[in-house]
């Protein structure tokens, strides 16, 4: 079967094709559109459709939407309870002309479709499916949380030779994913989008507020949990975008996602109780969350624990073609490399430097080139292969730079018009990983946990190493990338050190970096000293003045 899986209801629009069960291709929307988060209009514009992403997704496979067996929509509007919504207090436009108009929407996106093969898939089951059906292990216990589905913001249970069995859910309004969202928006952060700076700000607090808020969040025993009525104001004060930050609201956050990990652990020995499952995975925003995730590995119940790289509602669109497939009797393998979107072979990507007339380099070796230049405190922009499907970069849209300079924190965070308490990320060979990082999982080659910088590592790579001694680790197999392997072994030959800075490739506002038109874009206005464009490298001109020395290599610690 070919199957189209579309996400198009809240934010992170996004499509996702899956032909005989296994994953072709998937993108998300904003790629595209160069619009964050993809989406111009309020979150439930549900006519706004990832048209570019289908249309990518179905040229990918030299597939058009009349080829097509099924679309998998991850939003059942049949669903939807009165006064649940969020937007529509009597739930009657949902269940009705929304189940009319949405196969309308697609169609006008992707021309040739027939209507009648869009199949609605439960947002959570969707979530559910992009997980554990996308997993490196069979049968598997699965845990989804995130803001709000049809009338749910969680779901538990477990999957069976590609079978869903529901084991718990719950009703809104009882939300750990709108909680966070509050606090997020609290603190004076864009709300649906900046929950990872909160849990950036969390390690700067104590969890000072715990009696409080567990006076309003707690489980109930059953699988499920209330969260709901908690007045923030009353715990700290609300801080409008660009104040101070305090330390009672570092405070507050870190107690926010202090009961944020203890109720997932909670929830998770019900689950395993109930399922006897050895395997747990994981999506739903909430899944993003890289520190609850290594409290789940270290202290939970699972003996292995899988996320998915998309975990945000971008990862429906593969779920909901992925729970059709299941249905159909159609397992797939794992989902393996993040690797599914938008790639250029070397000629085309020549091509389109010719074009630009810009001056370019194609050296003999480009991980040696890039080992030398990151060597030599230069930032590097990182362009090669498919473009990752999710919110991280994973060596194919990066940006790169020394770790073992503090100051390279400061100076990544002001390319990228970042706030300065936000830590960025290494990147290291498997084989080298467990001599640096401990407690969490390896490998973990999707940053979707946080793992103890040893303290002998500590000094030595301090750009990476957050204020509590933690890193979001990135592994990097050499079967599966092998030049940014080799990069990795060349920069430690130079410097001792096997860790290099791993940033996504954007600035302030702006998606990622997607196609080299957006690459050359943000080398040409960032302060990037080297683009490493596929096989080709080009170099910021170094100013010069008459009579003056050229500039000195910058010393190698």
């Amino acid at each position: 079967m070919r199957i189209l899986g579309i996400n198009a209801v809240f934010h992170d629009p996004a499509a996702a094709l899956v032909v005989d069960g296994e994953i072709i291709a998937a993108a998300e929307e904003e790629r595209f559109s160069r619009r964050k988060h993809g989406k111009q209009a309020v979150p439930f514009s549900t006519w706004e459709q990832p048209a570019q992403a289908a249309a990518w997704c179905l040229a990918q496979a030299g597939l058009s939407a009349k080829d097509l067996d099924a679309v998998g929509y991850s939003y059942d509007p049949a669903l939807v309870e009165p006064g649940l919504s969020g937007h529509d207090p009597s739930g009657e436009e949902l269940r009705t002309e929304f189940a009319k108009r949405a196969p309308l929407f697609l169609k006008s996106a992707l021309p040739g479709l027939d209507p009648g093969i869009v199949k609605f898939v439960r947002h959570h089951v969707a979530h559910a499916a992009s997980a554990a059906l996308a997993a490196p292990f069979g049968d598997c216990a699965v845990l989804v949380a995130d803001g709000r589905g049809e009338s749910t913001s969680y779901l538990a249970g477990e999957y069976r030779d590609g079978r869903f069995k529901e084991l718990a859910a719950q009703k809104l309004p009882h939300s750990l994913g709108l909680l966070y969202e509050d606090l997020t928006e609290h603190l004076g952060f864009a709300r649906s989008s900046d929950e990872y700076k909160v849990m950036a700000l969390a390690s700067y607090g104590k969890p000072e507020f715990l009696d409080e808020l567990c006076e309003h969040v707690h489980v109930t025993g059953d699988g499920g949990f209330r969260a709901s009525g908690v007045d923030l104001a009353s715990l700290a004060p609300r801080r409008e975008a660009g104040q101070e930050l305090s330390p009672r609201h570092a405070d507050l956050a870190a107690s926010v996602q202090k009961v944020l990990e203890d109720i997932l652990l909670e929830l998770t020995d019900w689950l395993h109780e109930r399922t006897g499952q050895r395997n747990l995975a994981l999506a739903g925003g909430i899944a993003l969350n890289c520190v609850a995730n290594t409290r789940l590995h270290a202290e939970g119940p699972f003996d292995r624990i899988w996320v998915q790289p998309a975990a945000g509602d971008a990862g429906t669109a593969l779920g909901a073609a992925l729970q059709l497939a299941a249905e159909a009797g159609e397992r797939g393998t794992p989902m393996g490399d993040a690797g599914l979107g938008r790639g250029w072979t070397d000629e085309e990507l020549e091509e389109i430097l010719i074009k630009a007339k810009l001056p370019y380099e194609r050296p003999d070796d480009l991980a040696e080139t890039v080992a030398e230049a990151l060597a030599n405190d230069e930032v590097i922009a990182w362009f090669q292969g498919r473009a990752e499907f999710g919110p991280r970069a994973l060596g194919h849209r990066s940006l790169l730079a020394h770790p073992g300079r503090k100051a390279n924190l400061e100076r990544l965070n002001d390319v990228k018009g970042r706030e300065q308490f936000r830590p960025v990320a290494p990147m290291v060979r498997a084989e080298r990983a467990a001599d640096i990082f401990t407690r969490g999982p390896l490998p973990s080659p999707y940053m979707l946990f946080v793992h103890d910088v040893a303290e002998d590592w500590r000094d030595r790579i301090p750009a990476v190493t957050h204020v509590d001694g933690t890193a979001r680790v990135q592994t990097v197999e050499e079967r599966e990338n092998p030049v940014l392997a080799r990069m990795l072994a060349a920069f430690e030959r130079r410097t001792g050190l096997p860790v290099v800075i791993n940033t996504s490739l954007n600035t302030a506002g702006r998606p990622m970096v997607d196609s080299p038109r957006d690459a050359l874009e943000c080398f040409g206005s960032a302060p990037i000293d080297l683009l490493a464009l596929g096989p080709f490298v080009l170099r910021r001109p170094r100013p010069t003045r008459t009579g003056a020395a050229s500039p000195e290599k910058k010393e190698v610690p």
